[in-house]
């Protein structure tokens, strides 16, 4: 018997999400009500697990707490979900056939933080992290969008990379400013940076060189992406397209500012960015 989810969990779980502010809202507010409340179930969840490992417990409590999230994640694919969020996932897993993996991949890579901090991984950890926080996320998204193919995996995988290696790019010095650097070191010693604390290292005269070599590999995750969209039902696929076109508009910006450590923080540049992230969702989604 299909499970269903109770009005009042979706409710809760839509008004997280607009309450965020994340161009994943505005990326998926435009699909009908039975997808988009499915992608604001599995947005809440990662948000859920992402607040605990960046919240101000004691690292063996967020790992327990994180365990205990693993344990829910049993419960929802066991049938007996007992949460309002596991209750709101249950029918969205259900319909769209989710994996459990992915969302074990998810509170993994949050535990990858919790454990933390990380400063200067290799690129196979890098990458590893990535596939966790971001394109194991875009893998249930595209089952749920109407493209669970090889293709449609492919710009999971691809496009999730692309994002989460431009958010390091964009937050760099906050980042730095928590003891946090995802710079691989690797592009640190390309560059000459010698890997020290993350408020030196980004302070460092040749940080820009690393950096550009990080923005090379997200032009390259973003090209990847493109192309594996080539082979996808475009119509399905047209919230990964505007997340794709937000986020790439963002990387082309801080190529053009020579990759800046520092970006402006005022309210009229806030303004302009929730502007654009408006009118590229209402142009990608009408379009």
């Amino acid at each position: 018997m299909p499970r269903l989810p109770l009005p009042e969990d979706l409710a809760q779980v839509r008004a997280l999400v607009q309450e965020s502010g994340s161009s994943f809202y505005w990326a998926m507010r435009f699909l009908p009500r039975a997808k988009s409340d499915a992608l604001f179930a599995i947005y809440a969840f990662c948000r859920e697990v992402d607040d605990i490992a960046d919240g101000e417990m004691p690292l063996a409590e967020k790992v327990a707490v994180l365990g205990v999230w693993h344990r829910h994640i049993g419960d929802l694919f066991g049938g007996v979900p007992d949460k309002p969020l596991t209750r709101a996932l249950a029918p969205v897993v259900d319909h769209y056939g989710l994996r459990r993996a992915d969302f074990d991949a998810v509170i993994d890579g949050m535990e990858m933080d919790a454990r933390g901090p990380i400063i200067a991984p290799s690129l196979a950890t890098l990458d590893l992290y990535c596939d966790r926080v971001a394109s194991a996320v875009g893998r249930m998204c595209v089952a749920v969008f109407g493209e669970p193919t090889a293709p449609g995996a492919r710009v999971a995988d691809r496009l999730g990379r692309a994002l989460q290696l431009t958010n390091i790019l964009r937050d760099v010095a906050e980042d730095a400013a928590i003891g946090r650097l995802y710079l691989p070191v690797e592009f640190l010693e390309r560059a000459g940076v010698p890997v020290t604390t993350p408020k030196e290292v980004i302070a460092h005269p040749h940080i820009g060189r690393a950096l550009a070599l990080l923005g090379e590999m997200a032009e390259q995750a973003f090209a990847d992406a493109e192309h594996a969209l080539t082979l996808c039902n475009r119509e399905a696929m047209r919230p990964a397209v505007i997340m794709m076109k937000v986020y790439d508009r963002t990387l082309v910006r801080l190529r053009a500012e020579g990759w800046p450590v520092i970006r402006s923080s005022g309210s009229l540049a806030r303004f302009f960015a929730r502007t654009e992230k408006l009118v590229l969702a209402l142009y990608y989604g009408l379009a």
